[in-house]
């Protein structure tokens, strides 16, 4: 049985690597890697008079902070990254994992994120890598969205 195109766009995984982050809804930018897009819960073990005949109880506690690592080479004369946690202003980022057309597939909505640790790369004379500046973030919130 031979399959079209469409079926094979529609239930084959995306690749990881075609994808775009936008910082404050105008600010499109390239970052070699992208980490920590997770929703975290802490969980809480509820023991009451009769859990001797129950059991215990699992509850789900409150949400643990959305931490998230930008990682990008680094370039002469772009400090856009270093103004930002100069600045210490909070934004929103969007990181949208696009299909083969550019159009974005699922998109991951950080609100609120508040730039607080900023590592300038490992220098080694005995290796030819290239330069990566990496940024942490703390935010208030991930939304995920699946693009139809």
């Amino acid at each position: 049985m031979a399959t079209d195109k469409q079926k094979i766009s529609e239930s084959y995984p995306l690749p990881v690597y075609n994808y775009r982050v936008i910082i404050d809804g105008n600010e499109t930018m390239s970052f070699s890697d992208v980490s920590g897009l997770e929703i975290d819960h802490e969980h809480v073990l509820y023991r009451h008079g009769f859990s001797w005949i129950t059991g215990d109880h699992l509850i789900r506690g409150q949400r643990k902070p959305i931490n998230v690592t930008l990682k990008r080479g680094l370039i002469r004369k772009r400090k856009y990254l270093y103004d930002w946690i100069k600045a210490g202003k909070k934004k929103d980022i969007r990181i949208e994992l696009c299909d083969e057309t550019g159009l974005a597939a699922v998109s991951w909505d950080v609100s609120r994120a508040l730039p607080f640790k900023m590592d300038a790369p490992s220098f080694s004379s005995s290796t030819n890598d290239i330069a990566i500046e990496s940024l942490d973030l703390i935010a208030h919130d991930l939304r995920i969205t699946h693009n139809e």
